[in-house]
């Protein structure tokens, strides 16, 4: 399987918005957007387990609960959907909200849930550029508004709606008691880095979410083993054959390709069905096969080594 271009799904929310650069080329919408998924193959393909979106939030979304896996396969689904959010622009003030901010009883969650005053009850956190969070099935959670983020989840797209602000949507009050986990969180996350270039931002049971780092003018070989989506977050250049610009993501799996970099480098986040970091995802190839030459153009007939003497036959 090669890697190539993922497809487009443009979602409308009441929450999203109208401008969406610099992030997709549609930004005269009519009506606002909230999300831009992307997708490779066949619709619906089960053989997938991962789903990469992009939020635009330009209103409060929905305070929402996701079953975890033994949930989701009590009710006939394939998986849970734990989450994980890398925020890439934040209005000033911008919040998130992860998990609650002290424990509550199933009947202190109803009534909160009913009056709205759960909202207090979250545990809301600044959310700024490059900020990471991790958010695992069955947390309480919600995004305020001055966000763009880029989603990587489980595939599995089951939310229970706990209170709308208002908004004229269902709710899933019950459902959602009965899969959340009725405490505070720990969310954030820090990156690693495992190379200069290499930053793991997070790992959990099902994925793995890092960002490429990529000077200018450099070239680069990636290798996906498993199931991997990236996406463009900055700067320009080619994957394959393919020219990478910003907002774009690609599928692979199996697969390998060159991605050149252009002039002004390129940031990438790579997010893959595994819970560590590949080793070998990423090597520098120009650098490689420099090494290569220079060891080839010192090796004489048959790998004799040709490299100059000094006169009393010591190496120079």
């Amino acid at each position: 399987m090669t890697i190539d271009r993922a497809s487009v799904r443009t979602i409308l929310k009441p929450w999203g918005r109208l401008d969406l650069r610099p992030w997709a080329s549609n930004n005269h919408q009519d009506s606002p957007v909230g999300e831009i998924s992307f997708d490779y193959g066949e619709a619906g393909e089960r053989d997938r387990l991962l789903l990469l979106k992009l939020l635009f939030t330009g209103e409060t979304l929905s305070i929402q609960v996701h079953p975890d896996d033994a949930a989701a396969k009590s009710m006939g689904m394939e998986s849970g959907k734990s989450e994980a959010w890398y925020v890439l622009a934040a209005d000033d003030g911008a919040q998130v909200a992860v998990g609650l901010k002290w424990p509550l009883t199933q009947l202190e969650f109803r009534k909160a849930a009913l009056d709205g005053s759960i909202d207090g009850l979250l545990d809301w956190q600044e959310a700024a550029a490059g900020d990471v969070f991790y958010v695992p099935a069955g947390t309480v959670h919600a995004i305020g508004a001055g966000l763009v983020i880029a989603e990587i989840q489980q595939r599995n797209e089951t939310t229970f709606r706990i209170w709308d602000h208002g908004r004229s949507r269902e709710l899933h009050i019950e459902q959602a008691i009965a899969v959340a986990r009725l405490e505070p969180a720990s969310s954030r996350k820090l990156p690693r880095h495992i190379t200069v270039e290499r930053a793991e931002l997070m790992s959990c049971p099902f994925f793995t979410l890092e960002r490429l780092d990529l000077p200018a003018d450099t070239v680069w070989e990636l290798t996906a083993s498993r199931e991997s989506w990236a996406l463009v977050v900055a700067g320009d250049g080619t994957i394959g054959t393919l020219t990478a610009t910003i907002g774009e993501g690609f599928f692979a799996e199996a697969d390998r390709a060159d991605i050149r970099v252009g002039p002004d480098g390129i940031v990438l986040l790579i997010a893959t069905a595994a819970s560590a970091p590949a080793i070998g995802l990423l090597r520098e190839v120009v650098k490689d096969r420099l090494q290569s030459d220079f060891a080839d153009a010192n090796s004489g007939p048959a790998g004799v080594d040709v490299t100059p003497s000094s006169p009393s036959g010591a190496s120079l």
